[in-house]
């Protein structure tokens, strides 16, 4: 498509409106970008004290599927993103009968489920861990799942940042463990030797032109992302453009327009595998708001308004720390034990150099909450690294 083409199609600053679909921290950055960009924002949210209810030029409060708030939205809007995958697919097939859509309603329902995220893994020739679907009390007693012992059990749906799975030893464990999240469906997939972990940031136009942002290498805690490193420090580069393939060529067998991130494992033999995927800006590209001169959230801008695509350029290594609520939190309390939140030391880690503090406009602080990010920016990637254990001693993280 030329340059005529695309600006024939494209939705620029003054012709409109665009939505969001969820009110959370990513709907907020994506409201941050688009209103640098020259545009208003409307999101649909229930919850009155959303973070990008806050920031956005309107706030619908109503719930995703709400028939009245939907045809508001699209009313109000040319446009239509969503931030996370969990609101309902068929409240996008309804905007999408009005305004344009991206991510598409079908890619976000395949997301909403591991099963059918393995399907299309397993479709587009992109490996991943062995599993089996676990829909039953039968399922859960076969002998034909030993295989796949030890292996960690994970809800089919609605699972994120270490929640809804566990860990399975062996046969005699799995029938428990299956009633102890709830009886649901569930993917047994099974327990490979990792090296790392890392993500891939796609960004994929309707015209098929894909663009991706730098490898990023991940270190989780807990089951949530807490530091990621870019340029990745421990990635081939082999490697690299094997993931960056594999993630492009998920997009374009999901016939995708937005932004996808596709996280996957380094086992200990080099080999890739992909762990899972979410259709939308992550968590692990965050610092791209101020290492790279197009950030995730302006490439998720430009899908969803048809704008000229070009390839992110990371002008600083960084390293992005993330900020739970259980900083507000002495360390030696319990988790159960009821402390007045403490403000962190922001004047500390404003003090060190490159410093970047993202807070999300949360209201309160709880143990796991996301409330925000830090990145930290420097000329080269020892800099960056070296400042960000600076900042994790004043804010008493962990090192890394």
């Amino acid at each position: 498509m030329s340059a005529a083409d695309l600006s024939a199609s494209a939705v620029l600053p003054g012709q409109g409106a665009l939505g969001v679909l969820g009110g959370g921290q990513l709907g907020r950055m994506f409201v941050h970008a688009a209103q640098t960009h020259g545009y208003r924002v409307v999101v649909l949210e229930p919850d009155a004290a959303s973070p990008a209810g806050a920031a956005a030029d309107a706030h619908l409060r109503a719930p995703y599927a709400d028939a009245k708030a939907l045809a508001e939205l699209a009313a109000a809007c040319v446009a239509i993103t969503t931030e996370f995958e969990n609101v309902p697919a068929d409240a996008l097939r309804t905007l999408a009968t009005q305004r344009r859509v991206s991510p598409p309603a079908d890619a976000v329902q395949v997301c909403q489920h591991r099963a059918r995220e393995k399907a299309a893994f397993a479709a587009a020739d992109v490996p991943c861990a062995p599993h089996a679907v676990i829909d039953s009390a039968e399922a859960a007693v076969s002998a034909a799942l030993a295989p796949l012992l030890p292996g960690i059990l994970k809800t089919a749906s609605l699972g994120y940042d270490g929640k809804g799975q566990v860990t399975v030893m062996s046969l005699a464990d799995l029938p428990a463990a299956w009633r102890a999240l709830g009886g649901v469906p569930c993917v047994l997939e099974q327990r490979l030797p990792l090296q790392l972990e890392i993500s891939v940031i796609v960004a994929r136009g309707a015209d098929g032109q894909v663009v991706h942002l730098p490898v990023q290498q991940n270190l989780h805690r807990g089951g949530i992302l807490a530091v990621t490193q870019v340029p990745a420090p421990e990635v081939p580069a082999a490697t690299a453009e094997q993931a960056v393939a594999l993630a492009g060529r998920l997009a374009q067998a999901l016939d995708y327009v937005g932004v996808l991130c596709v996280e996957f494992f380094v086992l200990q033999d080099g080999r890739l595998v992909a762990n899972e995927m979410a259709p939308r800006p992550h968590n692990s590209g965050h610092y791209s708001i101020d290492a790279c001169d197009v950030s995730q959230f302006d490439l998720q801008l430009r899908t969803l308004a048809g704008l000229p695509l070009v390839a992110p350029r990371l002008h600083s290594a960084a390293v992005m720390l993330n900020l739970l609520g259980d900083l507000w939190f002495p360390a030696a309390a319990a988790a159960s034990e009821p402390v007045t939140p403490v403000t962190p030391d922001w004047a500390g880690v404003l003090a060190l150099p490159g410093a970047h503090l993202h807070l999300y406009g949360k209201h309160e602080a709880r143990r796991g909450r996301k409330m925000g990010h830090l990145t930290i920016t420097a000329p080269d990637a020892a800099a960056a690294r070296a400042t960000a254990l600076r900042a994790a001693a004043v804010l008493g993280l962990p090192a890394f």
